[in-house]
């Protein structure tokens, strides 16, 4: 056998994106932060229209995800090749089309079926 074929034989584990304590405390604190405001929010009745504090409150759940993403599942552009985020936005598009859809249909449904109301 040959050194090259030798050398392609050996098992080279790639160095994936390992986190450390503090990245664990960063990402624990920062959820823990997302978590309480928008409770806050609810308990103290901060703002004065509901639909804005739906608003804001999807907008911490949306930073969470990001930051599990990212301090807890290590999901970033350098992992795997890119192939993590590929496939997550190929996740998040299906999932898209699939309740965009959905709400299409449903709402088409809801005018034809019921035309007197």
């Amino acid at each position: 056998m040959s050194e090259h074929d030798q050398h392609s034989l050996e098992h080279h584990e790639e160095a994936g994106p390992h986190s450390t304590f503090s990245g664990y405390m960063i990402g624990f604190m920062a959820s823990v932060i997302l978590t309480t405001i928008p409770f806050w929010l609810v308990m103290a009745d901060v703002l004065s229209s509901r639909n804005a504090t739906v608003i804001v409150i999807l907008g911490f759940a949306l930073v969470q995800i990001l930051v599990h993403m990212v301090y807890f599942l290590h999901m970033n552009f350098h992992s795997e090749g890119g192939w993590n985020m590929l496939s997550l936005m190929f996740t998040l598009l299906l999932v898209f089309i699939t309740l965009a859809g959905s709400l299409w249909v449903m709402y088409h449904m809801n005018v034809n079926m019921m035309p007197g109301m």
